[in-house]
């Protein structure tokens, strides 16, 4: 699984930041690749430790993109 955290509030990505620090919210998709999760837990303690009600996180599996199974199809 390839995994991001998305704002539905603000567009951003949250993802731990590359050079060690805090995890960080960025605005671009490139700048969150790096941030990419691959398991559960570590994105629920993404969101627990670093998300507020109003940033409405919401879990993206970039897996499911462009294929049957991908979000625009309303799955």
């Amino acid at each position: 699984m390839r995994l991001l955290i998305q704002s539905k509030t603000t567009g951003k990505f949250l993802c731990p930041a590359l050079d060690g620090g805090e995890p960080v919210w960025v605005q671009s998709l490139r700048e969150a690749g790096g941030g990419v999760v691959s398991d559960l837990e570590a994105v629920n303690q993404l969101v627990e430790d670093n998300c507020d009600f109003e940033d409405m996180p919401q879990l993206i599996d970039l897996d499911r993109l462009g294929t049957p199974r991908d979000y625009a199809k309303g799955t």
